[in-house]
């Protein structure tokens, strides 16, 4: 795990939340493995909406919201247990759709993880191939 990274943020802008979380991907060294962003709407009017949409994601509400933050999006690049990130930029895709304005921040990025995979009784060529998609 490498040092904490410095909280990225990005305001509502005209582009939309999918084009937010499109930058804080392509910010990411290779090697990420979990983020976990922060998300905050500027309506709450459209709060149960977006919810529902949030759930296909498995977004996590803040009960008691601090700094105003509404959800936290998990998110996983090629393993784990969290949101592929192609399908949570599909869902802010459909929130930009409907008109949703909000703001993001990286709560936390984890990298240089690898998943844990049983290896026993497997040929030595399953290895190989295991290492080098991995780049372990």
């Amino acid at each position: 795990m490498g040092p904490p990274t410095p909280a990225l943020h990005y305001a509502s802008n005209p582009m939309g939340l999918a084009t937010d979380f499109q930058r804080i991907l392509d910010t990411l060294p290779p090697d990420w493995t979990d983020l976990e962003v922060d998300l905050r709407i500027e309506d709450e009017a459209e709060y149960v909406d977006t919810a529902v949409a949030l759930s296909q994601v498995n977004a996590q509400v803040y009960q008691y919201p601090r700094e105003g933050w509404h959800w936290r999006l998990l998110v996983a690049h090629s393993f784990g247990h969290a949101a592929a990130a192609e399908t949570v930029l599909g869902v802010l895709e459909k929130l930009d759709g409907a008109g949703v304005r909000g703001e993001m921040r990286v709560a936390e990025v984890r990298e240089g993880r690898s998943e844990v995979v049983q290896m026993w009784g497997r040929p030595e060529s399953v290895r190989e191939e295991f290492r080098q998609r991995r780049s372990l």
